[in-house]
């Protein structure tokens, strides 16, 4: 059975009634358009109320819906020529992370991204999206590459948050986390950060350190999940909806917060609804940002990208 969110339900009760009407068609030999029409027509309306009017927490439903496009379903769909690229050669490959060298429409570009599971064996594959320090230690050792032979860097982010794991801790994963920032802040090349998901803590701002951010906008990127808010805050989980609420974790509220710089629009019903069009639509929404980056010149990456961030949380008192 398809995964189906609460709120969607409706959507879903209106589709089975127009596919038991085109089944009795078929099988019968009736004309039945007349009918099909307007639950058609009332479809798309509800689908496009229900999207409007979604909740924060809601939204954050909608990011980690499991039939939205992955890292991997992007760079099949946008690139050419991907040849994956593994290990961080200090410990281990680590599947949570995805990376290598790919074109864009014919320009070589290195291109790293947090990848989920679509089932149970493929997730603790992938460790559901979660990476370990060796994850980040190997984004890093591409993107690095890529500022050696002077390609612009595209990272996806869609993760929970990096793992919490005792081994993940042994093995460095708040220094793995830091020294990525660190690096991505320095590097002299261009660099596009692409929330495709769930942007959860420093798990995923360890890919975020660009010259652009975008979102997709049903995407969320924060600092904690509203869950573990919630259990932080107020000692109870149930409060998510609270939570979300006050994380400003959406896509809108980080583009009037400017800590993002463009949102791109979903189809109505979200990614998972329609993920060909929401391909397309991101795809010229990338190729329109490197096009732009790649024209600045080297040497006046860094103190844009410095003074981008040194300005994020600063208000004025009235």
């Amino acid at each position: 059975m398809a995964f189906v969110l609460d709120f969607e339900k409706p959507l879903v009760e209106l589709e089975r009634q127009i596919g038991h009407l085109r089944k009795l068609a078929n099988e019968r030999d009736l004309e039945v358009d007349s009918e099909i029409s307007p639950l058609e027509k009332k479809l798309d309306d509800l689908r496009q109320e229900i999207y409007e009017e979604l909740t924060p927490m809601q939204r954050v439903q909608v990011a980690r819906h499991p039939r939205r496009p992955y890292t991997l379903d992007y760079i099949d769909a946008l690139f050419t020529d991907f040849v994956e690229l593994k290990g961080d050669r200090l410990y281990r490959d680590d599947p949570a992370i995805v990376g290598g060298w790919a074109r864009l429409d014919g320009r070589p570009v290195i291109v790293v991204g947090h990848q989920k599971g679509r089932d149970t064996k493929d997730n603790l594959k992938r460790n559901f999206g979660m990476s370990h320090p060796e994850g980040y230690r190997k984004a890093l050792r591409l993107m690095n590459m890529a500022a050696r032979f002077d390609a612009p860097i595209i990272t996806f982010i869609d993760t929970p948050g990096a793992y919490p794991g005792l081994g993940a801790e042994e093995r460095g994963q708040a220094e793995a986390i830091a020294h990525s920032l660190e690096v991505m802040a320095g590097l002299e090349t261009p660099i596009l950060a692409v929330v495709i998901g769930e942007g959860g803590s420093g798990g995923a701002l360890a890919l975020g350190m660009a010259d652009r951010v975008i979102m997709l906008s049903n995407s969320v990127y924060s600092v904690i999940s509203p869950e573990g808010c919630a259990a932080i805050l107020w000692n109870d989980a149930s409060q998510k909806e609270r939570a979300a609420e006050a994380l400003k974790l959406t896509a809108p509220d980080l583009l009037d917060l400017c800590l993002v710089d463009e949102v791109i629009a979903e189809p109505p019903g979200g990614a998972h609804a329609d993920p060909e069009l929401t391909k397309n639509t991101l795809g010229e929404a990338i190729r329109r940002h490197i096009e732009e980056l790649a024209k600045i010149d080297r040497n006046k990456l860094i103190a844009p990208r410095a003074k981008k961030y040194m300005e994020m949380g600063r208000f004025t008192e009235r």
